[in-house]
């Protein structure tokens, strides 16, 4: 296989580690958990593996470890730095036993009830040392829920030998950890299960795991596009740039990018939904600033985009809610023969204040709501193009204005969606170092025979060698909440806290950011080699928010 330079010198880097995972590990019991809701039901459903203590691991003394074979899954979308975890684990364990086998299971879940594996070597995992995506074995959105998925997972761990399976993903792939754990235990069977806090969306966080790893190279490759464009923008002077950014379910990757970039104009959805907005008000927000920017003669700019806002905006919810629920499984709805006999049938079934909203929508837009639906029926709101539809309706505005005197200016816009750009970039040094310790973690909680918890690394805008390495029950950071019609117990996703430190910083200078020309930053590339000041520096989400 051919290797660029950057490859070839990538490889040779030895992520840092927090000075306890540098040489014996030995695990100290904190305090005992509970969830953070739902105490009760949680409780019941997990009874095995509620209220365990919190881990520290501090500097130990030298052990004689029996050899462990172990099982490693990739779950879910991918995250620069994943395979980082792996080389950790893989490290971790033939440190303690040369003897010790790593087997990863192939193409995601799915690998652990079809059977599929391969031995992990020291030749393969050499081969992907500080190397972005998820090829080494593959990833899958497969979801852990069945009795009968577990039991087939038995089959083959003991076929193996395996007596531990680390599961790499995000909030919904470490629940189903959990509930793997669970049932294990249950069993007797003699399987752990250990979790490592995996996505881009920077979504999966609490009190106890600071970030998810891959938000901070994502963040970075996509600041750096960000930051290109935004130079672009101020040498021509003539284009509006409308960026869509990936994050679903919250908006961290627009507020980290935002705060790396300084663009004219960044969405919250998480604020968009607490103000009750509607898409006009949104809309009316980006024209009053590009009409005030063209007072200033400034017909140019950015405006940074989350992939979820559409489902955070009030109305918008509830018209998607009700499309969902009109349109499963509708043959009568799926007869029609044109786009046009479609949007009159929708507009009929709509209660009023939702057929006022899907009038108002481009016909494109409102064409998508309604033909691409995922397996379940549902909306695949990550592919309508939100950018698209704030272009065209901030254009029709724009030239109402002109034609009443009240905007001179020029609009013209090119719209964008970063997402896969930044999924399997090379990791930042942070994520390399981060993620080569989440393994390290995961090889210590398995050696004590602990099962049921995430991996857990702390105080991550200090140096490498000063985080804190341990490990926190998966339990701990579970709750109810309503899927398809029931309540389960998830991790609870966080969303961007409008009263948190990052967000306060953006609002109290974003109105300087919309009208000035020249407080554009421009990040550059992730820098690998060179000062740690330039190299090794986490994200602005974080330093904020440890008030660094």
């Amino acid at each position: 296989m051919q290797k660029s330079p950057l490859q070839i010198a990538r490889s040779t880097y030895q992520p840092k580690l927090p000075k306890a995972l540098q040489g014996k590990v030995a695990l100290q019991e904190g305090a005992l958990t509970q969830s953070v809701a739902d105490q009760e039901e949680i409780k019941n459903l997990f009874p095995n593996t509620y209220g365990m203590p919190l881990i520290h691991m501090v500097e130990g003394e030298e052990k004689q470890m029996p050899a462990i074979n172990v099982g490693v899954i990739l779950s879910g979308g991918q995250a620069p730095g994943g395979h980082n975890v792996i080389c950790g684990l893989f490290d971790g364990l033939k440190r303690l036993n040369p003897d010790s086998k790593l087997y990863g299971f192939l193409g995601g879940p799915s690998g652990l009830i079809d059977h599929q594996y391969m031995l992990l070597t020291k030749e393969i995992i050499d081969d992907y040392r500080n190397t972005g995506g998820f090829d080494i074995i593959g990833s899958g959105r497969t979801k852990l829920e069945e009795t009968w998925q577990f039991d087939k997972g038995i089959e083959i761990c003991k076929e193996l030998g395996i007596s531990a399976i680390v599961i790499i993903g995000g909030d919904d792939s470490n629940t189903n950890a959990c509930v793997l754990a669970e049932y294990y235990l249950q069993k007797g069977c003699g399987i752990q299960v250990i979790g490592c806090p995996k996505t881009i969306d920077g979504d999966l966080k609490n009190e106890m795991i600071e970030t998810s790893f891959g938000f901070d190279t994502a963040c970075k490759v996509y600041s750096e596009l960000i930051g290109n464009i935004q130079r672009d923008a101020s040498s021509a002077k003539k284009y509006w740039h409308f960026i869509r950014l990936m994050g679903r379910s919250a908006s961290h990757i627009a507020l980290e990018c935002a705060l790396q970039s300084q663009p004219n104009m960044c969405i919250i959805s998480e604020e968009v939904e607490a103000n009750n907005m509607t898409l006009n008000d949104i809309v009316n927000q980006i024209v009053d600033m590009i009409v005030a920017r063209a007072e200033a003669g400034l017909n140019y700019g950015t405006v940074l985009i989350p992939e979820g806002l559409i489902e955070f905006i009030p109305a918008m919810k509830r018209l998607i809610q009700e499309l969902n629920d009109m349109l499963a499984d509708n043959e009568e709805f799926l007869a029609l023969d044109t786009d046009d006999e479609k949007r009159q049938y929708v507009k009929g079934m709509l209660s009023p204040e939702s057929r006022e909203v899907y009038r108002d929508l481009p016909k494109g837009i409102a064409r998508q709501l309604t033909m691409d639906r995922d397996p379940h029926g549902n909306v695949q709101v990550s592919l309508i193009e939100t950018e698209k539809l704030l272009i065209e309706m901030v254009a029709k505005r724009l030239a109402t204005l002109k034609g009443e005197g009240k905007y001179k200016g020029k609009f013209s816009a090119l719209n964008h969606f970063f997402g896969y750009e930044g999924r399997c970039a090379i990791p930042s040094n942070f994520d390399a170092d981060y993620c080569y310790s989440i393994g390290m973690v995961a090889t210590h909680l398995i050696a004590a025979g602990k099962t049921g918890y995430m991996a857990l690394v702390q105080n991550l805008t200090a140096p490498a060698q000063e985080w804190k390495a341990g490990g926190v029950p998966i339990t701990m950071m579970m709750n109810m909440e309503r899927r398809h019609g029931k309540l389960k117990p998830v991790i609870q996703k966080a969303l961007v806290d409008l009263n948190g430190a990052p967000f306060q910083y953006f609002a109290a200078h974003r109105q300087e950011w919309a009208s000035s020309q020249s407080n554009y930053i421009y990040p550059g590339p992730i820098q690998y080699f060179g000062p740690a000041s330039v190299c090794d520096q986490p994200t602005h989400t974080l330093k904020l928010e440890q008030s660094k």
